[in-house]
């Protein structure tokens, strides 16, 4: 399987767009990869894709339950779930 280090560096360094291509090539090769489905979420979230960025962490979950994407998942919901009217100026 191909590693993802490369890939996350390129997301560190804000090279978003080869970040994207190279996941995608990735993905495409090896799709059962749950790091790169993570890392795919990782990327989603840091672009603001919010929607997209848990269901590449349920993705990864499906695949490896014990993937670090089982936190990032639960931490993207419960930030999901928050609502806090006081924090709202209409």
């Amino acid at each position: 399987m191909q590693k993802t280090e490369n890939i996350e560096s390129l997301i560190a360094n804000g090279d978003y767009d080869e970040a994207r291509k190279r996941l995608d090539s990735l993905l495409a090769s090896a799709p059962e990869n749950a790091q790169a489905w993570y890392v795919a979420g990782k990327l989603a979230w840091r672009l603001g894709n919010r929607s997209e960025a848990m269901t590449c962490y349920s993705r990864a979950v499906a695949i490896d339950p014990d993937s670090p994407a089982a936190y990032a998942l639960q931490q993207a919901r419960e930030i999901a779930d928050f609502f806090n009217p006081d924090l709202l100026n209409p």
